[in-house]
């Protein structure tokens, strides 16, 4: 009798032992439990290994923003993601190494009237003129279109002089009173030049187009880059003829309008590799400058260059 309540007792411990050990355990997820949510722009993608290359921003109380390869355990979450695509996603940390699951593209859906309503008016133009389709709009791969404008010192510029090095390009106008339009953007391009500014004008380019042409004279371009210390051996900012202009914006899905003294404008930053064809067309604003200056890296460090790769202006 004396040894079975013994056993029993022994037993009736253990049991609480692990319940207790339970509930010590349980505010403290083991690592495969863990998830975070994550967000980032995406470099580069090898479906055939499951994995992404992603410049993830920061996640507070786990990482800094960072590069980061990162797997998927099923193929088919990188469907529809190319380098230049914004996603989101969760961070799963397993007991031998992260991988990402959920994984979801961020389509750029501004709430502000300028981009929302250029997107409105272009949709309306193609509808009234075939010619401007979004089919004709370059793709990712294809060959950018030459060019001829003017920069800041009135120097003749064309898109082909640079082949064999990577060109970033953005557009904007030096009126634009929105500082998360214009302003951004050639921030975004002021920490380019900073971050790499042993490579300006060696490996890469900065090129500012500015959509409002007749205002936007030489000397008004060249104050603008006096303003944001604009280094003209590797950063031009473009103008000239209005046709000019709006021709090869077209090609790349950038739409703007007059509107009482101002410009209703669609937000869009391109790359060229150094092949000169199309490596990413970022539509809106919602990357960060780090984002993309890993975007342009990841660019500067693959591909060759081929001289005959940009395509006569059309």
């Amino acid at each position: 009798m004396g040894r079975s309540s013994l056993k029993l007792s022994e037993a009736g411990s253990r049991r609480f032992a692990l319940l207790l050990l339970a509930a010590l355990l349980a505010p403290f997820p083991t690592l495969a439990q863990q998830r975070h949510s994550a967000k980032g722009l995406v470099l580069a993608v090898d479906k055939e290994h499951r994995l992404m290359t992603v410049s993830c921003e920061a996640i507070p109380g786990y990482m800094d923003a960072m590069v980061m390869p990162i797997e998927v355990r099923d193929a088919h979450e990188l469907d529809g993601l190319a380098p230049s695509t914004m996603i989101g996603f969760s961070l799963v940390t397993d007991k031998e190494h992260p991988y990402a699951e959920n994984v979801r593209i961020r389509n750029f859906d501004s709430l502000e009237l300028d981009p929302l309503s250029a997107r409105r008016l272009r949709l309306l133009d193609a509808a009234m003129d075939p010619s401007l389709s979004p089919d004709r709009v370059l793709k990712v791969g294809q060959a950018a279109p030459d060019f001829s404008l003017t920069d800041q010192n009135r120097e003749h510029v064309t898109l082909s002089q640079f082949a064999g090095r990577v060109v970033a390009m953005s557009f904007v106008y030096t009126r634009c009173p929105f500082p998360d339009f214009c302003f951004r953007f050639t921030n975004n391009f002021a920490r380019l030049q900073k971050r790499f500014a042993g490579q300006m004008g060696r490996d890469l380019i900065l090129l500012t187009i500015s959509l409002d042409p007749v205002h936007d004279q030489p000397e008004t371009l060249g104050e603008y880059a006096r303003t944001w210390n604009i280094h003209s051996k590797g950063w031009h900012l473009l103008t000239g003829p209005p046709a000019e202009v709006q021709k090869f914006c077209e090609r790349f899905g950038v739409a703007f309008f007059p509107d009482e003294g101002q410009l209703i404008h669609s937000l869009h930053t391109l790359i060229i590799d150094r092949d000169g064809k199309l490596a990413a067309n970022l539509e809106g604003n919602e990357f960060t400058a780090e984002e993309l200056g890993d975007l342009v890296q990841s660019v500067l460090k693959g591909g060759t260059s081929n001289p005959s790769g940009y395509a006569k202006s059309q």
